[in-house]
């Protein structure tokens, strides 16, 4: 059960929390691939296209924020992709997985049948086994397809999951 009391649309109003959690998150290149010397204009233009739902965690403060957008148009608009980010201070507290939780509940609200993450860089361990409690399956390896700042050419793996069950009922161990 997701607790959706904390959690809203974004506003204009949070580009500043949004932006305080975008720009480390995207200047350490570990994550994302995204240019690490991004401005914050585009880097609130990519996370808030016009696309995309965005919402964010608030509890008397933005404590995280995710997108959620058709991953691909026509044939392939019935599965959806997502972003995550979480503020530094508020990692460990199981702000990711409220955020999941949300997201598939709201994906399968808007209709969509799968959820799909494209681009997981192998080395954020927190966000696979995250994704892999939730119910993702490793679905395809990008060999070296990521540059790691720290670890060099490392893997992305793409991720699936179908909407049909409540992430609640998945195996959490």
């Amino acid at each position: 059960m997701t607790d959706a009391s904390c959690l809203r649309p974004a506003t204009p109003a949070d580009h500043d929390a949004l932006w305080q959690m975008l720009g480390p998150v995207f200047r350490a290149g570990d994550t994302y691939a995204i240019d690490p010397d991004i401005s914050r204009e585009a880097a609130l233009a990519y996370w808030t296209g016009p696309e995309r739902h965005v919402f964010v965690l608030d509890e008397g403060g933005v404590l995280g924020s995710y997108y959620l957008q058709r991953n691909q148009k026509g044939g392939g608009s019935h599965v959806c992709n997502c972003g995550f980010v979480t503020h530094p201070e508020a990692r460990g507290r199981g702000v990711a997985r409220r955020m999941l939780a949300h997201a598939l509940d709201t994906a399968r609200g808007l209709g969509f049948r799968a959820m799909q993450f494209n681009f997981v860089v192998s080395t954020n361990t927190r966000a696979v086994q995250t994704w892999q409690r939730a119910g993702f399956d490793i679905v395809g390896r990008l060999p070296q397809a990521f540059h790691h700042p720290q670890d060099g050419y490392v893997d992305a793996l793409v991720m699936f999951r179908a909407l049909g069950a409540d992430p609640s009922e998945g195996d959490d161990t």
